[in-house]
């Protein structure tokens, strides 16, 4: 028997690893199931799905040069519906602007925002006063260092 991409075949697991799982598979051949290819969902440790001596059906994924075989459980079986997780919407258009825009270099601020724009120009003014003063007060103490 010929072994090709995409096969199902039925293989018991052999051997359990912390990265995959080995399968037997007919005519004595053995291949590895890789921990993202057990399940749909997310795998942390191989033995919360798998036991040694589980008959399990698996897809091949590719046979490479040297004959190691690639499997995938999760690809031998349909794919779960997700319940309880939203549906993506189709992609809606940007809403159009009214207003024309601004010049690169005017900042208008909503007229919403009048007592955030006083009380950012109040701490701006109180935090450059505090920042003259201690550079200030820097100036002075390096002239006495020397």
């Amino acid at each position: 028997m010929e072994f090709t991409t995409g096969q199902i075949l039925e293989g018991k697991v052999k051997t359990i690893t912390n990265f995959g799982a080995f399968i037997s598979l007919p005519e004595g051949r053995s291949g590895l199931v890789h921990i993202s290819e057990i399940a749909y969902s997310y795998v942390n440790e191989v033995r919360d799905f798998l036991t040694e001596g589980q008959e399990v059906k698996v897809q091949i994924l590719e046979i490479d040069a040297a004959g190691r075989i690639n499997l995938s459980i999760k690809r031998a079986q349909p794919r779960p519906q997700q319940q309880g997780r939203p549906q993506p919407r189709p992609a809606q258009k940007a809403p159009v602007r009214r207003d024309p825009l601004p010049d690169m270099g005017e900042v208008l601020p909503p007229s919403d925002d009048r007592a955030f724009e006083d009380k950012l120009k109040a701490f701006m003014s109180e935090s450059d006063s505090k920042m003259a003063g201690i550079r200030q007060y820097e100036h002075r103490t390096k002239s006495r260092r020397r």
